[in-house]
């Protein structure tokens, strides 16, 4: 799992409140969110969980509907979330975030909630898993060849921000 890191409460409150801002990007995202016992997908589709059910779908519900999005949340696990949540946290929430959640996952050019579609003349293949520990967002291999027959030959497509480490 590449480490999670957040500079957003520096960035927006270091000067003014610099103690709130530490425990915001080193604690909070420092400490908690690299804590590998959750998933970040598991801690991202519990964090969106918590500010619906609270009424908070602001800016920074936004921003925790992205990272859900970065962190693996697909489209229909999103709206099947949101619509769960719906029943316990309120009509009227749910409501909101899905204005939210629908804007977030419509800005998605490659489609990746379909990704059987992607991968160009080769195909996209599978999750590449095996190999996700050196790059900061999804990856999916499609071997072309056999090794056991010939020259390993592979097909990889990366998502948008996807990084090498």
């Amino acid at each position: 799992m590449s480490k999670i890191v957040q500079t957003a409460g520096r960035d927006a409150l270091g000067e003014f409140a610099p103690a709130f801002a530490a425990y915001n990007d080193d604690v909070l995202f420092g400490e908690v969110w690299n804590d590998d016992t959750l998933s970040p997908k598991i801690r991202s589709m519990l964090t969106v969980t918590t500010l619906v059910a609270k009424g908070l779908c602001d800016s920074s519900f936004e921003h925790h509907v992205t990272f859900a999005k970065k962190n693996g949340v697909t489209a229909k696990e999103m709206a099947a979330l949101l619509t769960q949540v719906a029943f316990y946290a309120g009509w009227p929430n749910a409501w909101a975030a899905f204005r939210v959640a629908t804007k977030v996952y419509a800005a998605d050019p490659l489609d990746l909630e379909n990704p059987e579609v992607h991968g160009g003349l080769f195909g996209l293949g599978e999750p590449n898993d095996a190999y996700a520990q050196y790059f900061s967002g999804r990856s999916w291999l499609n071997a072309l060849t056999d090794p056991a027959k010939t020259q390993f030959v592979a097909n990889v497509t990366f998502e948008p921000g996807c990084r090498n480490h």
